[in-house]
C-alpha cells in the first residue's frame, strides 16, 4: 500500500482550481444523520440536567419559578434521545472512536463523510473537533482522523491512495483559503477568497481554493497547523478563545487498485461551526457584535435547511431547500440531504446559567436526526487508465503479428550493447515489488530477444539474484 506519486493523480498540490461537489453515486441507500451529545465538564453542573449514558438520553427538568421571562404554561420537562451521550469524563480517544471512526474508515472505501460540531459558544466544539494544544492526549477529531487515515493506508497492500487537503474558513459569510501557499498572512483578509457557484445539475463548484497533496501524516498535520494558525479567534465574554467563524477541514481520497480501470474518490469534511450566542446575554458590541450577527444568521439559515429537510422526510411537499441563503449551508449541501455519511456532535453545558441554550442545542439535534442522506460509493472509470491499457494491448497485438510473420529475425546476433540493455530490463523487472511498481518487460516481437531474455532469467535464478 502507499500514497500515489504526483504523476498518478489528477489534482496538483497547491494549485487553485474549481472543485466539483455533489455528483451522485450510481447506487445508494438512505441513511439518517447520526447525532451524539457531548456534555461539557463543569464544576457547577445543574441538578436539573441529567443524562443516561447507557440509554443515550438527556433530560432537563426546569421549574417554572427558576426561569425568568417564561410564561406560566412553559414546559418543564424535556427528554432528548441520541445515538449516544458522551459524558463529561470521556477522553478524546473515546469521542473519536464513537463519533468519527466509522466515517473515516468508510472514506477509505469510497464513502463521503462529514462530522460537525454544533452548540453554543464555549460548549466545547473546537476542543472536540481540533483538540487542545497543550497535551498530546487532548488531540481532537481532525488530527486523530489524519493519523487513522495514514495508518490504515499502510495496511492495505491491494490498493494505493492519494490524499489531498483543503481548509476553508467562513468569516462573516465570506470564504477564505487557510492553506494559501503564496502569501505571508498578516490578517485574515490577506488570504485568497473562496467563491461558490452552482451549475444546472446542482453541483457546487469551489473557486480559488487550493488543494495540497499530503504524502505522509506529518505533511497533513503541518497543513492542519498552518490552517489553525490563520484562523480568526477573538475573546468574548463567554469564551476566552472563541472561534468567530465556521471552519471546514477536508481530506479528499483517491483509491486505485492494481489492474483495475476504476478509481474510488471520497471526501471527509470535519466541521467546526462557530458558536451560537445570545447577544442580550453576552453584552458584546462593535466588531464582535457584527461577527455574532453573521454567526447567528448563518446558523439560522442552517436551521431553515434542516427544517425543510425534516418536513420533506415527513412526506410534506418541499421541492425547494434553501441552501443558497448562506455560504456555509451551500458547502454542507452534500452533508445534509446529499451523498454523505453525516454525524453531528451536539456540545452542551450542564451549567445552570446555560440550560436554555443546551435545550435549544438538543432540539436542533433532534431535527438533524430526521435528515436522510443517499449514501453510496463514489466509483468511476478512469479514462486515463483505459487509454493506457488499450495502448498496451495494441502494442502487444502488433508484436504478436510481427512474431507470427517472422519479422525482425532476418538479422545477425544481438550486439553487446543490446544484450546489456536487455539485461538491465530483465533485472529491473525482477526487482520490482508490489502492484504499485507497474512491473512490465517489453522486449519486442523478436525471437532473438525473447531467447536472450530467457537466458538472462536463467542466469539470475542460478545466481540467486533479482530480489
Amino acid at each position: 500500500a502507499g500514497i500515489l506519486s504526483d504523476t498518478a493523480r489528477l489534482r496538483l498540490p497547491g494549485r487553485r482550481q474549481s472543485v466539483v461537489m455533489g455528483r451522485p453515486p450510481a447506487k445508494s441507500e438512505d441513511k439518517n444523520v447520526e447525532i451524539y451529545l457531548r456534555i461539557k465538564p463543569t464544576p457547577k453542573a445543574s441538578r436539573n440536567c441529567t443524562f443516561d449514558l447507557n440509554e443515550g438520553v438527556c433530560n432537563f427538568d426546569i421549574p417554572r419559578d427558576e426561569v425568568s421571562g417564561y410564561i406560566n404554561n412553559q414546559r418543564e420537562n424535556y427528554e432528548f434521545k441520541f445515538n449516544g451521550v458522551i459524558g463529561p469524563d470521556a477522553k478524546q480517544d473515546e469521542v473519536f472512536e464513537r463519533v468519527a471512526s466509522k466515517v473515516v474508515l468508510g472514506a477509505l472505501d469510497g464513502f463521503n463523510g462529514t462530522v460537525f460540531a454544533y452548540g453554543q459558544t464555549g460548549s466545547g466544539k473546537t476542543f472536540t473537533i481540533t483538540g487542545g494544544a497543550e497535551r498530546y492526549v487532548d488531540r481532537g477529531i481532525i488530527p486523530r482522523a489524519i493519523s487513522r487515515i495514514y495508518s490504515e493506508v499502510a495496511k492495505k497492500a491491494d490498493a494505493q491512495y492519494a490524499v489531498h487537503i483543503s481548509y476553508v474558513e467562513i468569516y462573516n459569510d465570506q470564504g477564505y483559503d487557510l492553506l494559501d501557499p503564496d502569501h505571508e498572512t498578516k490578517a485574515l483578509e490577506d488570504l485568497p477568497r473562496v467563491g461558490l457557484q452552482e451549475d444546472d445539475e446542482g453541483n457546487i463548484h469551489l473557486r480559488n481554493l487550493s488543494y495540497h497533496r499530503a504524502a505522509t501524516e506529518e505533511e497533513a498535520l503541518n497543513l492542519l497547523f498552518l490552517g489553525d494558525t490563520n484562523r480568526a479567534i477573538t475573546e468574548t465574554p463567554m469564551n476566552m478563545a472563541s472561534s468567530r467563524s465556521h471552519c471546514i477541514f477536508t481530506m479528499n481520497l483517491e483509491r486505485r487498485e492494481g489492474g483495475s480501470d476504476t478509481v474510488r474518490r471520497a471526501k471527509i469534511n470535519l466541521v467546526d461551526l462557530a458558536g451560537s450566542e445570545r447577544v442580550s446575554k453576552t453584552g458584546v458590541n462593535g466588531q464582535i457584535l457584527q461577527e455574532a450577527k453573521y454567526i447567528n444568521l448563518s446558523l439560522h439559515y442552517l436551521e431553515q435547511v434542516v427544517i425543510a429537510l425534516q418536513e420533506r422526510a415527513m412526506g410534506m411537499a418541499r421541492p425547494h431547500i434553501p441552501y443558497r441563503n448562506a455560504m456555509m449551508t451551500m458547502m454542507l449541501k452534500d452533508s445534509l440531504g446529499g451523498n454523505c455519511k453525516t454525524v453531528m456532535v451536539a456540545t452542551a453545558s450542564p451549567h445552570s446559567d446555560f440550560l436554555d441554550e443546551s435545550i435549544s442545542t438538543c432540539r436542533f439535534a433532534q431535527r438533524i436526526a430526521m435528515v436522510s442522506n443517499a449514501v453510496g460509493i463514489n466509483e468511476e472509470v478512469d479514462p486515463t487508465l483505459i487509454i493506457k491499457r488499450l495502448k498496451t494491448e495494441n502494442r502487444e497485438l502488433k508484436d504478436e503479428l510481427k512474431l507470427l510473420r517472422g519479422e525482425n529475425d532476418d538479422r545477425g546476433d544481438l550486439t553487446e550493447s543490446e544484450v546489456e540493455r536487455l539485461r538491465g530490463q530483465v533485472t529491473a523487472y525482477c526487482q520490482a515489488r508490489g502492484p504499485g511498481d507497474d512491473a512490465e518487460l517489453d522486449v519486442g516481437a523478436s525471437m532473438l530477444k525473447i531467447k536472450a531474455a530467457i537466458k538472462i532469467f536463467r542466469e539470475i535464478v542460478l545466481q540467486g539474484g533479482g530480489g
